[in-house]
Order: structure tokens, then sequence, then C-alpha cells
């Protein structure tokens, strides 16, 4: 398991190369990106600022991985979550599972994305046109959360 907060972009193909590389016993790959966006509502997104408390950040993600390793049969996992400031069109998150089968990569990359919206410890900041506000929690992303319990 490889898990990254930090604050340079990532390369997609590289870190799916370090999971797949040489590795014959893998029969799917299973990468979800997040993004940021140039709208949310009705209002344009100038930029996104990112902040965390590193070691916190860094164990949930952790403990989030190993969960989604207890539940199915993951080979290989990376987690990356950037923080600073990020603008409309730069990667946020990337999650990659690997496993024998697609079923356990894509159960286990949305489940991590369910549980990293909810649990691990970032905040967001949008900066618009009308100033900057903190982005509040959405009650979906819990209900996505609780599906897996």
């Amino acid at each position: 398991m490889h898990i990254s907060v930090q604050a340079d972009d990532f390369n997609i193909p590289d870190e799916i190369n370090a999971l797949s590389k040489d590795r014959t016993d893998i029969g799917a790959i299973a990468t979800f990106t997040g993004l940021v966006r140039d709208i949310h509502g009705e209002k344009a997104i100038k930029s996104m600022t990112l902040e965390h408390f590193p070691a916190m950040a860094e164990q949930e993600l952790e403990k989030i991985g190993n969960d989604a390793i207890n539940r199915w049969p993951i080979e290989g996992l990376t987690i990356i979550h950037r923080y600073g400031k990020l603008l409309p069109g730069d990667q946020i998150v990337l999650v990659i599972t690997t496993s024998h089968h697609r079923e356990a990569a894509f159960n286990a990359a949305q489940f991590i994305m369910d549980w990293l919206k909810t649990d691990a410890p970032f905040w967001k900041k949008e900066e618009t046109d009308e100033g900057t506000h903190w982005v509040a929690a959405k009650s979906d992303d819990n209900d996505k959360k609780d599906r897996w319990k």
C-alpha cells in the first residue's frame, strides 16, 4: 500500500506502472482521479485551497486503505491526496486498486473514495468572484459511506 499526502501533482501512468510492472497475477486495475471543477452550484471557482493535519491525514488514509484490503482481495493500492492551492482542472486525489478480478478492484476504489470524502481530515476553501468560503460537508456523502456498513 502506498499512501501520500503531498502538494505536488502526480502522474497517473507512473503510479499505475508502479503497482503493475512485472505483475502477471493482476487481472484488474481500477482508478479514480478527482479534479478541481471550475463551477460549484452557480458560482465560478477561481481556486480551491485544501488544508489538512499532516500526520492525521496520512493515518486516516492508511486506515481506510487497510479497511479496503481487509474487505476485498486487493493486490496493490495507492492513495494520493494533494493539499494547498489548486486551480480548476488540477488533480486532487488518486486512488488505484489492483486485484485478480474487476469487481474487487472497482468496489475497493469506490469504498475508499466514499470513506475518504467523509472521514479524511481535509478542508476545502473555494475562491469565487464573491470571495472565499469553506465547503460544507454533504449529507449524501454520509449516505454513500453508510452503504458499506
